[in-house]
């Protein structure tokens, strides 16, 4: 009986797969390592071929078990949106470019020039900047016309896995409408955009919804019905159980995640747009250049001595406040909602009566500032937030997870050993052959789950120092441009 399902995520690091069950369980997992090439400054690159003999011994591992007969689809995950050049035979040319590669900024700039951004903004959703396709496909032209020449299709990280997996060539929605390439409302290529990019129609594949099933395994475990998959960060969502309008995860990695479900297509400039794996819904999303790899920098370079846990000791010995500090998180500039890769990180208010915990919970605070900006903009869109959910590696601090709730008077729920976008990939797969019937059974796999209850009192005093937080980057601005032109752009 084929009652199980597989979910693969393509990572930056890594490919993780796990299988999972109708009753709520990870019955078997594995993990092989991959790495982020960067050759040059700001190139961010990948070996598809990686993924790929990584996907391959993955299942050559499930095949050894007992668990080999009983697979009854798979769902592909992965990074969004990469670009991968194929040949006529389906071979990548070169390795991935990255959705954080940052090679083409003329390229941007060229086309800021020759497109209407207000009309190219209502018509896909986007914005012109280094996440989009087109530039980087310029800059191939420009810089590797032998490899443009030799391309046959354009694809993403996860549609290239489900092709090898099944022979047939397509790209899921959401690396349509990532790419910049997409009209949102009609569903269909921009072809003025893609003149304007000299981009064949006939090099982009046809699109499928994520829970389309697109083809069947050819080799090692033939016959598996494979669905178009998602992009990871929506995956994720759904993997934490964001199914209904004004559901909100809060995700605390190296940056900071916000996604937020909705049922009527909203575009806003601060905000980036995905469509939900679950049809009819969307979910808007924030990235925050920085939160955790800020702890991470503060540590390694100034309290190396100290483990998270004493610091985090120290920071509970401080007060609502950070006794006076509050600190601005730009420290890689930002991404939503200001879009100013300049910004710069500051602490406002130090003195020599101020410690490592007040400095420590100074990040944990601006960190919980910057989610909350984030939820302003969503209820300035008339949207209102029904549940929280928080999630990543910064999550385990209990400390940090309180001082998020508190700061946006919001109870949170806490999902511990959390799978990630696999679960989501599979997920969508066991929805797609009937293993799972309703979108809601998501919930049967969040059982290890904590609710954190806010104090309004501390509410109530984080207000205080979150309007001066508000203010000062309007104040700080003109000063960061004139940083970064007398320190040579640094």
């Amino acid at each position: 009986m084929r009652n199980l399902v597989l979910g693969i995520d393509i990572g930056t690091t890594g490919v993780k797969a796990i299988l999972i069950n109708e009753e709520g369980s990870i019955v078997w997992e594995s993990y092989r390592p991959c790495d982020l090439i960067s050759i040059k400054p700001g190139f961010a690159e990948e070996d598809p071929i990686k993924w790929w003999n990584n996907v391959v011994s993955i299942l050559e591992e499930l095949k050894s078990t007992n668990y080999r007969d009983k697979v009854g689809a798979i769902g592909v995950s992965g990074m969004v949106p990469t670009l991968i050049l194929l040949d006529k035979e389906g071979n990548p040319i070169r390795y991935s470019i990255q959705q954080n590669d940052a090679r083409a900024v003329s390229e941007i700039e060229y086309f800021k020039k020759i497109i209407d951004e207000e009309k190219y903004f209502e018509v896909t959703g986007n914005t012109i900047n280094q996440q989009v396709i087109f530039p980087k496909f310029l800059w191939l032209k420009k810089n590797e016309p032998e490899n443009v020449a030799k391309a046959r299709y354009i694809m993403g990280s996860y549609d290239f896995i489900s092709y090898k997996l099944t022979g047939v060539i397509h790209t899921e929605l959401n690396w349509a409408l990532e790419s910049g390439l997409w009209e949102i409302k009609e569903r269909r290529w921009y072809k003025e955009i893609l003149e304007k990019a000299e981009i064949p129609e006939e090099m982009l594949p046809p699109v499928y919804e994520p829970i389309q099933i697109i083809g069947e395994t050819k080799d090692i475990i033939p016959g598996i019905p494979v669905i178009a998959g998602s992009a990871d960060h929506i995956a994720s969502a759904l993997g934490m159980g964001l199914r209904e309008e004004g559901d909100l995860l809060l995700k605390i990695g190296g940056a900071g995640d916000i996604l937020f479900v909705i049922d009527r297509l909203t575009i806003d400039k601060r905000l980036f747009i995905d469509y939900h794996d679950i049809p009819s819904k969307f979910v808007l999303n924030g990235c925050m250049a920085s939160s955790g790899s800020i702890v991470k920098w503060f540590k390694n370079n100034f309290v190396k001595e100290l483990s998270y846990d004493d610091l985090t000791s120290l920071a509970e010995n401080s007060s609502i406040g950070s006794n006076g500090l509050i600190l601005l998180p730009y420290f890689l500039g930002e991404k939503t909602p200001i879009f100013d890769p300049i910004a710069r990180g500051v602490i406002l208010g130090l003195g020599l009566h101020h410690n490592i915990g007040d400095i420590f919970r100074a990040i944990l605070e601006g960190v919980a500032y910057g989610f909350l900006h984030h939820v302003e903009v969503i209820k300035e869109l008339s949207f209102s937030v029904k549940r929280v959910f928080i999630s990543n590696g910064g999550a385990k601090n209990t400390l940090w997870r309180q001082i998020i709730v508190d700061v946006i008077g919001k109870d949170a729920i806490y999902i511990e050993n959390h799978p990630g976008s696999s679960l989501g990939a599979a997920f969508i797969a066991g929805k797609a052959i009937g293993l799972f019937k309703d979108w809601k059974d998501i919930d049967l796999f969040l059982k290890e789950s904590k609710k954190v209850i806010y104090n309004p009192e501390n509410h109530e005093k984080y207000k205080e120092f979150y309007k001066i937080y508000r203010d000062l980057y309007p104040i700080l601005k003109p000063f960061y441009q004139k940083l970064y032109q007398i320190s040579g752009g640094k």
